[in-house]
């Protein structure tokens, strides 16, 4: 009988040290990392901000600005988004592209109504800004600008894209998406990939240069060339596009969109 309490009594002893060691223990290393792996991709994604943007047209000290040569009505929009240094880039192009639509001191002079100056006798500047969209860290909007002077047969038309990198908060030139040393072979691909366009508007290889205008595209890097410089007014401003899956060389790792791996011929 007493043997018999004795087992009971280390029994019951064994079992509490057994219980107290195991709650004393660090918690399963699986367990840490899959919460851990849970919790960093929602911290990633707060430091990346999902663009939210909708047009603001500017009010200006006087839409209508006139002086010795004539008047000029400006007509200016930009957009509002989620990201403060987004909207301060575009105030600042906005108001160094046209800086007397912004003086006080212009609108300050006494001018007609837009309504009772002749259109045929008045000049017109426009700007546009419009989001275009998000691929991960890259955020692309277009800065859209007109200009015609009165009495000219037609206006000239510009359109430039913006990309920004979102993680380094600026804006991307071609220079810095490009690997290095690589802007000989990417006109050299530029040039075979529309080579027929080119050709059919004597665009000579030697002659040829990559335009800094360019944005992501569906299936490639479009290059965008300015009014005049390949094509005629009529035509617009021509677009040239570089595949994608030529440019795995020639583009930086962290600035090539994911793509579809196609299965070989």
């Amino acid at each position: 009988m007493q043997y018999l309490k004795s087992q009971v009594l280390w029994g019951a002893v064994t079992l509490s040290s057994v219980l107290i060691l195991t709650a004393c223990q660090p918690k399963n290393d699986t367990a840490s990392k899959t919460k851990t792996e849970q919790t960093a991709p929602a911290a990633v994604a707060a430091d990346l901000p999902v663009i939210q943007a909708k047009v603001l047209a500017l009010k200006l000290p006087q839409q209508q600005i006139c002086d010795e040569d004539g008047c000029t009505a400006y007509d200016i929009q930009t957009v509002k988004t989620n990201v403060a240094w987004i909207d301060e880039y575009f105030m600042q192009r906005l108001q160094k592209a046209d800086p007397i639509a912004f003086s006080k001191t212009a609108a300050s002079n006494e001018t007609p109504n837009v309504e009772e100056t002749d259109p045929m006798q008045q000049s017109q500047s426009s700007s546009y800004v419009r989001y275009i969209g998000q691929h991960a860290n890259l955020a692309t909007f277009s800065l859209q600008s007109y200009s015609y002077p009165a009495g000219a047969a037609h206006g000239i038309h510009h359109q430039e894209f913006v990309t920004f990198d979102l993680k380094q908060k600026k804006r991307l030139a071609l220079q810095d998406i490009m690997l290095p040393n690589s802007e000989a072979k990417m006109t050299e691909e530029l040039f075979n990939h529309n080579y027929n366009w080119l050709n059919e508007h004597d665009i000579s290889r030697e002659k040829f240069k990559l335009s800094d205008n360019f944005y992501y595209g569906a299936n490639g890097l479009v290059f965008v060339y300015p009014l005049y410089e390949l094509a005629s007014y009529a035509e617009g401003m021509p677009e040239l596009v570089l595949p994608y899956y030529a440019t795995a060389q020639l583009i930086k790792p962290e600035y090539l969109p994911s793509l579809p791996q196609y299965p070989s011929q």
